[in-house]
């Protein structure tokens, strides 16, 4: 037996142990970007509620180059995209897959990409692992589907050149979406070819949707009236869209007054559909259970980015819990909003320094909250109507500049959590640490 077949058999019995038979897993891995439903969400009972030292101890770290994506795990590997070495002699993007047990690299592709575009650090997306496959999108459009086990190429797209894409100012951003047997890729492209779908298994294109200017939010699925519904917040609505056709079911308007700037997915509770964007505020839809329709509840904006209204979020991702949304604001300020009305319940500043794009990337955990703020605090904490409660914190990964230069850098990458180990990036490393219950005893 060679070894690339071997390779491929020890994977499979991954996938069919790993992520096939949950009730064998210990934990769920998280294969795409925000975890398994892309909801920012884990069920681990095995996480600590607090941390033995104010440093976490890595379990490894590897070198890597810049980048705004954040690692995905699955099947016992770790997936991230980078702007290649300091010392690559052109510009190139990396696809990276590590063993997540040791950080030993399995397989890693690059490509030429020649930025034009601001924010040179890197590529923006997660990888997408998803049936034995990862699929992964640059900055620039390049589309790859990889062989998750071995790293070889299945198909691929250049969106730019294909589909004369009206590139984003900060480039491609939103993550590639699997749903019906289809990769959706918010994909820029010109006339009504904003979003794109492609077979899963040969990459040929199904279809094309929407004729807008793209943002930079990753596609999500809801449940509606017994249907999948794509739900897709581009630079000027949100949509939904059939996942087979590409049709829009509804549509609801969400002009940006600057430019297209939203980045935080769209967050869904019940039937209630949450968006936030820096220049643009916060829009509640609200869509039929029985029917493909969906209306706007409210929109508040402020006068601009320093004196706001609800959230404007930057690149923070906001949740709702019961009848209270929780975000970060323009500026760093952690705020909870009744649901209902947009109204402001409080507001903190212990999480994160204020400044201007201070981000903290926030995971549900039960009742409670993991947050990992843009100095590399990872924090446990708990957010309810009475206020922020804050367990725990300790220095998991060191700000790095070329993401941000300024206010000595920045932790922009979203970390993932997999089996009780959380992973997170900067410009130059990925590290892996535990933040289990039996590795945090006192």
């Amino acid at each position: 037996m060679s070894a690339c077949t071997l390779n491929r058999l020890q994977y499979l019995v991954c996938v069919v142990l790993g992520l096939g038979w949950f009730s064998f897993a210990p934990a769920e891995d998280w294969p795409q970007w925000r975890g398994v439903n892309r909801d920012a969400a884990i069920t681990d009972t095995n996480i600590t509620d607090q941390f033995s030292d104010q440093i976490l101890p890595r379990r490894w770290k590897v070198d890597i180059g810049a980048g705004y994506s954040g690692p995905t795990v699955a099947a016992g590997r770790v997936y991230v995209t980078d702007r290649g070495l300091p010392d690559s002699e052109n510009e190139i993007e990396r696809v990276l897959c590590f063993d997540a047990k040791d950080g030993q690299l399995i397989w890693k592709h690059q490509y030429d990409s020649v930025y034009q575009i601001g924010y040179r650090a890197g590529p923006r997306a997660a990888v997408t692992v998803h049936e034995g496959k990862a699929i992964s999108v640059g900055a620039m459009g390049h589309l790859f589907c990889f062989d998750a086990a071995t790293g070889d190429i299945l198909w691929q797209h250049d969106l730019a050149n294909e589909y004369g894409v009206r590139m984003p100012i900060w480039g491609i951003a939103g993550s590639p979406l699997v749903v019906s047997g289809l990769v959706i890729q918010i994909a820029a492209g010109q006339n009504d070819q904003c979003v794109m779908a492609f077979d899963l298994n040969t990459g040929e294109r199904k279809w094309h949707s929407i004729d807008e200017r793209a943002g930079y939010s990753s596609p999500i699925v809801i449940e509606q009236a017994g249907q999948k519904v794509v739900v897709c917040y581009t630079g000027e609505s949100v949509s939904g869209l059939d996942p087979e056709t590409g049709n829009v079911h509804w549509r609801v308007d969400y002009p940006p007054r600057n430019m297209p700037i939203g980045v935080p997915t769209p967050a869904v509770e019940g039937n209630k559909i949450f968006v936030s964007s820096f220049y643009d505020g916060s829009l509640l839809i609200e869509f039929d259970s029985k029917s493909l329709s969906a209306k706007r509840l409210w929109h508040r904006v402020g006068i601009d980015e320093k004196n706001t209204d609800a959230l404007h979020c930057m690149i923070s991702g906001p949740l709702i819990k019961g009848d209270f949304v929780y975000g970060v604001d323009s500026y760093g300020e952690l705020r909870c909003l009744d649901l209902k009305t947009g109204d402001r319940v409080w507001e903190s500043d212990q999480a994160v320094k204020r400044s201007r794009w201070a981000t903290i990337h926030t995971i549900q955990h039960g009742h409670n909250e993991i947050m990992l703020n843009d100095q590399g605090h990872l924090i446990l904490a708990s957010l309810t109507p009475e206020g922020y409660k804050e367990f725990d914190r300790a220095a998991l990964i060191k700000p790095t500049k070329l993401q941000l230069n300024r206010r000595d850098g920045v932790v922009w990458s979203h970390p993932a959590i997999a089996d009780g180990l959380v992973y997170a990036r900067s410009d130059t490393e990925l590290v892996c640490a535990s933040i289990r219950k039996e590795d945090h005893a006192r």
